[in-house]
């Protein structure tokens, strides 16, 4: 019965870096959905801005929360307003890797 009990042991203690690397790679990849939708939000922010006349990566920093601050890149295409935001990773190759990206178009005004 010893032998047993000291086998399930040691079983456990291999298991638990396989279930830490699962764990990890579930909430990253939740990471990255909420980092989609944090950037569709956004570049519809923009879009809007650029169809009232006014800048649009102003109103796109403000739809973000301040972590993004350092994460985010803009680009302004005529009327396509384009958003790409990495998301929060502590391995920051990961993040790059990542990297999402959404768009919005609006006609600008007259």
């Amino acid at each position: 019965m010893d032998s047993e009990g000291g086998q399930a042991t040691v079983e456990l203690l291999g298991a638990i870096p396989a279930l830490l690397l699962a764990g990890l790679v579930a909430l990253q990849l939740l990471a990255a959905g909420y980092a989609l939708t944090l950037a569709d939000g956004a570049a519809e922010s923009g879009a809007l801005a650029l169809a009232a006349g006014r800048p649009p990566p102003a109103a796109i920093r403000e739809a973000l929360p301040g972590w993004a601050e350092d994460d985010v890149e803009v680009a302004v295409d005529g009327g396509e307003v384009t958003v790409r935001l990495r998301p929060p990773s502590p391995i920051g190759s990961l993040a790059r890797l990542l990297e999402v990206s959404s768009s919005a178009a609006a006609a600008r005004p007259r």
